[in-house]
């Protein structure tokens, strides 16, 4: 292994075989490493929350969306802001891959679930364990706290689904060099890309994403789109920050699809060129451009 290229990619050095010829050279490796996040409620003791494998990136961003799609956080305004530990005896390694979340004492105080405490892995995220009951209702809380009637729209053309993987696929310079992220881009009503997030987890790209705009105070934009395979974690992190149009360039599952059809989101999947197939609410997309 080489020098790294940036905060998410390293150099390492490989053989490469094509058919008989072989060669020496480097190739770039995404990054892959562990964030633990603590909470700080006033000027009491931090405490662990959490470990989740993620590319080191916009760690503020994936925390908050983490918080937020886990039910700590209610609003951005809970959100006090972030910190590293101040332990100038730590090694680097461990302050980078440390984030220090500072709380209102209403957030700090709400209790934490069993499956706090642990260990995610890239692949999967923190918040399968809920039902879909659940999750109808923190979502439907909080369109109603986002004022009444929001988030019902809107209604786009077949054309703007169509373009919005290229779209996405422009604003992915760590996938181009290593070829190894997902990603995770919100849209707005008329297909500007609005956020884009990159990680070697999908449910972190899409928490990053999501978590980018609560930490600017900022509307979640309408639309998502995410690279792979749309589980129910995505769909519960998109039902709860209020989009209305979750799209797939893979699969959604049954649970995604389900929960989709319970709080009122169209899901998108196989999202490619011209083609797509729409799971739930097909009323939000029409045809032509």
């Amino acid at each position: 292994m080489s020098s790294a290229d940036g905060a998410g990619s390293v150099r390492a050095l490989v053989r490469r075989r094509d058919g008989s010829v072989e060669s020496f050279g480097e190739d770039a490796l995404v990054v892959e490493e562990p964030l633990e996040v603590r909470l700080r409620d006033g000027a009491s003791e931090a405490v662990r929350l959490l470990v989740t494998m993620r590319t080191p990136g916009q760690d503020e961003d994936l925390a908050a969306g983490l918080l937020f799609s886990e039910g700590i956080l209610e609003s951005p305004e809970e959100l006090l802001g972030f910190s590293r530990p101040e332990d100038p005896s730590l090694p680097p390694e461990l302050v980078r891959n440390v984030i220090v979340a500072r709380l209102t004492p209403k957030a700090g105080g709400r209790p934490l679930s069993p499956r706090h405490a642990g260990y995610v892995s890239s692949a999967c995220g923190v918040c399968g364990d809920l039902s879909i009951g659940e999750v109808a209702a923190r979502a439907a809380a909080a369109r109603r706290r986002a004022g009444a009637g929001k988030r019902e729209g809107p209604v786009v053309a077949a054309s703007l689904l169509s373009a919005l993987p290229e779209s996405l696929r422009r604003e992915q310079a760590l996938f181009r060099s290593t070829g190894g992220l997902h990603a995770a881009g919100l849209f707005e009503e008329d297909g500007t890309p609005a956020v884009v997030r990159e990680d070697v987890g999908r449910h972190n790209a899409t928490d990053k994403a999501i978590g980018s705009c609560l930490r600017a105070r900022r509307p979640v934009p309408p639309i998502l789109l995410v690279s792979g395979r749309l589980g129910f974690e995505i769909a519960q992190k998109a039902a709860l920050a209020g989009i209305r149009i979750v799209c797939s360039v893979s699969a959604p599952t049954s649970l995604a699809v389900e929960l989709a059809e319970e709080t009122g989101m169209t899901v998108v999947g196989f999202l490619r060129g011209e083609r797509f197939t729409v799971y739930t609410h097909p009323a939000r997309v029409r045809a032509g451009g």
